[in-house]
């Protein structure tokens, strides 16, 4: 039996081992040495500056992350990969965490993935990108997860059809988002899965396989009218001479009316129990009824297939980024990713996330159940003599 050259060397060598392109867990000052500000991208006094902490609450003091720290301001941030990731024939993975310390009523808290030359100092929202994925929120009505997606052939940013939830709490959360080659993506939140699908089916990489056939129109003689009016129905004579409104049968003229001084009495009027309106013929079915009219598809000439949809870094991806406008601020950052390998994503997360994830959680708890016992006492010490005058140290109103 004889084997190949390439199946013999795959057999030594195994499974070809995941490759992680960035990894950023901020827990080192020369976290700002790796990163660099937007300093070109707004003026000065509208760019808010990140703050290197763990936050309020957190599992590990010492595992700090970046976070917003000025309100009303814009965030830039941009660093540069390890190495370049070039779509190929392994899947695009990118993870980090978030943490919503406010009570965030408008801003972003999405991650970008930057392709070729950047100029980091003018980095910011025109600047070009092959991913924009993560939380998006604005009121409580406009909560999302951004997934949007760069189509080289349209040359345009595709946002998801149907928007993804988000977390919107005051704790870490995970985000994921996984490009395969096989031309479908995932979002996990939390490693858990929230959407998945096929990427012609979820963005509009490439126009409708069928559009309306444009010679195609409605017949004249179209009945689409499920309902018709009984032909048998037949107006009540007098019907239209029945009037609105009659005179108040129970009124009498009061008896200090004076007909010469205050003119002929009119008894008021009030409305007629025996008006039934316009008159309307019952309605029936319509024996002639063909439902409704649906315009003929036919082949779009301009849809051609796309096997390219997953190359958002076809030409290199080199950096990631936030690029970010928050009204309320304390959005913390951590624990980023680039690898093509989502069990390799998913191993960082347990090293990094999932450590900390139970911890913070009891903090959180522990924090906001020390602020309620405190609004309690005080609303009791408020209760306790709030009703009293200050020369009322008895207690008892004053008697004269």
């Amino acid at each position: 039996m004889k084997f190949s050259v390439l199946a013999t060397l795959a057999l030594v060598i195994g499974p070809v081992a995941a490759e992680t392109f960035f990894k950023e867990q901020f827990n080192d000052e020369g976290w700002n040495k790796r990163w660099v500000e937007a300093s070109k991208w707004k003026p000065k006094a509208e760019m808010g500056k990140f703050a290197h902490t763990a936050g309020e609450w957190y599992g590990d003091k010492e595992d700090k992350g970046i976070q917003t720290s000025e309100d009303a301001r814009f965030y830039g941030l941009s660093a540069k990969m390890t190495k370049p990731f070039t779509s190929g024939d392994k899947e695009l993975v990118i993870q980090y965490s978030v943490k919503h310390e406010q009570d965030l009523d408008c801003g972003g808290a999405y991650i970008k993935l930057l392709p070729g030359k950047v100029d980091q100092k003018e980095f910011g929202g025109d600047t070009p990108y092959a991913i924009m994925f993560g939380p998006d929120i604005c009121g409580s009505s406009n909560k999302k997860t951004h997934v949007i997606l760069h189509s080289f052939k349209k040359d345009d940013n595709l946002l998801i059809n149907k928007e993804v939830n988000t977390e919107s709490d005051k704790l870490s959360h995970l985000y994921t988002l996984v490009i395969r080659p096989d031309q479908t993506f995932e979002v996990l939140i939390d490693n858990k899965s929230v959407r998945a699908g096929k990427l012609d089916e979820e963005f509009d990489f490439t126009e409708p396989k069928e559009i309306q056939d444009p010679d195609a129109s409605k017949p004249e003689d179209w009945d689409d009218k499920p309902k018709i009016d009984d032909p048998e129905d037949k107006k009540p004579d007098g019907h239209d001479d029945i009037p609105e409104d009659i005179p108040d049968p129970d009124a009498a003229k009061p008896e200090d009316w004076d007909d010469e001084d205050d003119g002929e009495w009119e008894p008021p009027m009030i409305d007629n129990p025996a008006f039934q309106g316009p008159w309307r013929a019952k309605k029936i079915d319509n024996p002639d009824y063909q439902g409704k009219w649906k315009h003929p598809m036919i082949a779009n000439p301009d849809f051609s297939e796309d096997d390219s949809m997953y190359k958002v870094c076809k030409d290199g991806c080199t950096h990631v980024g936030f690029e970010l406008w928050q009204v309320k601020t304390g959005t913390l950052f951590d624990d980023i990713i680039v690898t093509d390998s989502l069990e390799e994503a998913q191993k960082f997360a347990e090293e990094t996330f999932f450590k900390k994830k139970d911890a913070e959680k009891e903090m959180f708890d522990k924090i906001e159940q020390e602020k309620r016992d405190a609004d309690m006492g005080d609303e009791e010490e408020g209760g306790a003599g709030g009703d009293f005058g200050d020369d009322d140290y008895d207690g008892y109103e004053d008697e004269f």
